[in-house]
């Protein structure tokens, strides 16, 4: 699995979006006990804490130290390091398993049977994402810009598993239909500058060119269509699959 966001855990957690209640409204309508949970790839912990307010325990993992420190602490929460497709679990043991925007780094073959393991009968295996924002027509046109062709050969071919909102990965699961959902928040700016800068691809093109994407003439064409002190809607569309 590879491990993009180590260097820019801290903006991470500061920017990265969550996950609306909906999703965990419908997770837990399909849940049979709560337990134990498995959060896997947990990042910053954004699924563990909520999680950890219905189950009696959470595990949750990642192979990033950097973004386990940023990890949000509650007393049912339990972080270590680990990789998905090695979980140092007993068998049988979780109610649920949960990856957030990260099951497309994994290798399925490996993980698949592993969360077999370690989940009791009927246990439940969600992995969930979210796609490119939605905010309004002029922004979208400088962002998908930015994405589509300052970052193009920046991004990691994994990425289009993302932007097939998971459709095309093998799940081999009593799959249960995911409803339509979405993230909203109410941005300024600076809030979107944070989040662009977390993005994976940004960091290959520094590594790549020597100098950030994020620059005086993007900040000019974003500020044109997004000025400072103007408060927009940011929509994150959610998506799924999720299964027994």
């Amino acid at each position: 699995m590879k491990d993009n966001f180590s260097q820019q855990s801290s903006s991470y957690a500061q920017f990265r979006p969550g996950y609306p209640a909906q999703l965990f409204d419908f997770l837990f309508k399909n849940c049979q006990n709560f337990d134990r949970a498995w959060d896997c790839a947990t990042g910053n912990g954004q699924i563990a804490s909520v999680l950890a307010e219905r189950f009696r325990q959470v595990e949750a993992t990642d192979i990033s130290e950097n973004q386990l420190k940023n990890a949000t602490q509650k007393p049912n929460i339990h972080y270590q390091l680990g990789r998905a497709e090695s979980p140092d679990f007993p068998d049988h043991r979780f109610d649920l398993v949960t990856v957030g925007q990260a099951a497309h780094w994994f290798d399925f073959e490996r993980f698949y049977p592993e969360v077999r393991r370690v989940m009791k009968p009927g246990g439940l295996l969600a992995l969930v994402g979210y796609n490119l924002l939605r905010v309004d027509a002029p922004t979208e046109a400088v962002i998908e810009h930015f994405y589509n062709t300052i970052l193009d050969g920046c991004w990691d071919q994994e990425r289009h598993l993302v932007e097939k909102a998971y459709t095309t990965i093998p799940f081999p699961f009593d799959e249960i239909e995911f409803p339509d959902m979405a993230s909203e928040y109410s941005w300024q700016v600076e809030n979107l500058w944070g989040y662009l800068g977390t993005w994976s691809a940004v960091q290959h093109f520094i590594r790549k060119n020597g100098y950030s994407p994020l620059d005086e003439k993007f900040e000019a064409q974003l500020t044109e269509v997004w000025p400072e002190g103007v408060t927009k809607t940011v929509r994150f569309p959610v998506f799924g699959r999720v299964g027994r």
